[in-house]
């Protein structure tokens, strides 16, 4: 299974915090990303978005082809995050939009490490397969990079 962690672009700092809105330079880091997922991702991957505005605006730049999932809102719980992904059961590859410090948390958890940072608009790319008890981390990367 394939596991990709994507965080939200940078957005305003205001209030509500559900719906704070990407800013111009979110965009761009949106757009710069979803363009590297264009190219790498598997047409048939499941992606799985956060409800805020935020994370909506985000997998916009990259598709209108998401799912919703309330359970992985600011704040939620690792155990939420891989049971919504089904992790590492469901196979296929799945694409979670959503926040720090829940995703850099997720990515510690599986590689056994302290807890990490995932830059705004960044991607952690991680792998177990059937029968493997290591997950593999492929990729993490930043939109200055891409």
């Amino acid at each position: 299974m394939e596991l990709i962690l994507w965080r939200h672009a940078e957005a305003e700092d205001s209030f509500p915090d559900l719906s704070r809105e990407l800013t111009e330079k979110g965009r761009k880091q949106a757009a710069k990303t979803a363009a590297f997922l264009r190219q790498h991702l598997p047409p048939d991957a499941r992606i799985l978005v956060s409800p805020a505005t935020r994370t909506q605006q985000t997998v916009a730049a990259l598709t209108s082809d998401f799912t919703t999932v309330p359970a992985i809102a600011p704040g939620a719980s690792v155990h939420a995050v891989l049971q919504a992904a089904r992790w590492p059961d469901a196979g296929g590859t799945v694409l979670v939009v959503g926040h720090q410090p829940t995703l850099g948390t997720v990515a510690a958890q599986l590689l056994g490490c302290e807890p990490l940072r995932i830059k705004k608009s960044g991607l952690w790319w991680l792998s177990r397969h059937e029968g493997d008890s290591e997950t593999t981390l492929r990729l993490a990367i930043t939109p200055d990079f891409l």
